[in-house]
């Protein structure tokens, strides 16, 4: 397996380009199954979990062409409803393919997803609307098997906001009969971005944005030219390793708006951040500030922003308190970071943050996407080398990491396995 070795305690400086959004990307390639003919998508990040999406895809009988940066798919020949555990395992995100093959194919069977080990995440609520919307759902060894001879508009109301559930639902409503209306749906960029492309495609859809969406559901949909949005988990990263290193960092083809919650914090904890069009400035200040912090969903401070802001209170002058009410088991990270000195004490969903003068290269193991990028972070501010083991839960979110860190000066090298 691939390992990072970081030396650690240089100082970050430069410019450095965002690429597209995964968790934007993944549901506007699944919703090409609603269409057919050639959809063009553009801004792809070259990441696991797009290739992961494609080859599922490809195996429910859509064409994929991909180029560094772009994707086409038709799903003209789509012809297969299942979507095999060998497939779905390592990726969560391919419960994405239930709604679209519902609509298309009025039946799917589809794997119970994988994915990172950050706790539970059920589907209910995925399958709670669809049930409601007239699909027949039964749980068999592992799959998920829907049937519905017609799928009819319904009034929904989700127990939770939840990302994946809002998509499916909108994915599956496009085609549907009558009008559907989520409430309580999920607010997030992503959200938004799937709604866009769905608009693009022809589905009836407003609200997207805001905690009620509606749906009018279309006999059919065409495809489209579209390009994903700038990631935003990628772009926070960066903006707190700035910080994290008392660095300079100019960051490109971003979103400025969808970091306010992050933003805030950081001018909390003492950087110094400007926002123009496309692009955010933040320059680290002399001291951090401890900061509490509470995830919520969007607009709230970003649950894949907890262990990157972490790494950034363990080096804070006083105390901090991080609140995880997302995820039950999102704290993965915080044994790893004590290896290398960081002194966090948790207690359920709360871990209570003492920070130190200086953290301390050691060998440390990722164990997901969003904790193998703090033990990064870590690395770039410790003293010493730091190694990290199990890097390809990092490729599956973030595209040359380590490639773009040594433009902004830092010494890191991939090793191969």
């Amino acid at each position: 397996m691939d390992r990072i070795i970081i030396e650690g305690g240089r100082v970050l400086n430069g410019e450095v380009r965002i690429g597209g959004a995964k968790n934007a990307a993944l549901p506007i390639l699944a919703s090409a199954l609603l269409t057919d003919g050639w959809n063009t998508f553009s801004n792809v990040p070259n990441l696991m979990d797009v290739e992961s999406i494609n080859r599922l895809l490809v195996h429910l009988g859509a064409s994929v062409e991909s180029t560094p940066g772009t994707v086409r798919i038709n799903a003209a020949g789509l012809n297969n409803s299942e979507a095999p555990y060998d497939l779905v395992r390592k990726m969560r995100a391919s419960i994405l393919v239930l709604g679209p093959l519902v609509a298309r194919l009025k039946r799917a069977r589809v794997s119970l997803p994988g994915g990172c080990a950050i706790g539970a995440r059920p589907i209910n609520i995925h399958l709670k609307a669809l049930s409601e919307m007239g699909a027949v759902l039964e749980l068999k060894g592992g799959y998920v098997e829907a049937t519905a001879e017609t799928l009819r508009g319904k009034e929904l109301f989700l127990d939770l906001p939840t990302v994946t559930g809002t998509e499916n639902i909108m994915m599956a409503a496009a085609l549907a009969e009558g009008e559907t209306i989520i409430r309580n749906a999920a607010r997030e960029p992503e959200v938004v971005a799937l709604a866009g492309t769905l608009k693009q495609m022809g589905s009836l859809i407003t609200g997207a944005g805001t905690s009620v969406i509606t749906i009018q559901g279309v006999s059919s949909l065409s495809p489209v030219s579209v390009s994903i949005i700038p990631d935003r988990i990628e772009t926070g990263t960066f903006m707190v390793a700035a910080a994290l290193t008392r660095g300079d960092v100019l960051l490109k083809g971003c979103e400025p708006g969808h970091q306010n919650a992050l933003i805030d914090k950081l001018t909390m904890a003492g950087a110094k951040i400007q926002t123009e069009e496309g692009a955010i400035r933040i320059c680290g200040g002399d001291v951090v500030e401890s900061v509490d912090v509470k995830t919520l969903p969007y607009p709230g401070f970003p649950t894949d922003m907890q262990a990157q802001f972490m790494v950034l209170m363990s080096v804070a002058n006083g105390l901090s308190v991080i609140s995880e009410t997302i995820f039950e088991d999102r704290f993965i990270h915080v044994g790893e970071l004590r290896r290398m000195g960081a002194d966090i004490t948790v207690s359920g969903n709360t871990a209570a943050i003492k920070g130190v003068p200086m953290l301390s290269g050691a060998p440390v193991m990722a164990t997901d996407l969003r904790a193998s990028a703090s033990l990064v972070l870590a690395g770039l501010v410790a003293k010493g080398k730091t190694e990290i083991n199990r890097v390809y839960h990092l490729d599956r979110g973030y595209e040359r990491l380590e490639e773009k860190f040594a433009r902004l000066g830092a010494f890191i090298k991939r090793v191969k396995g």
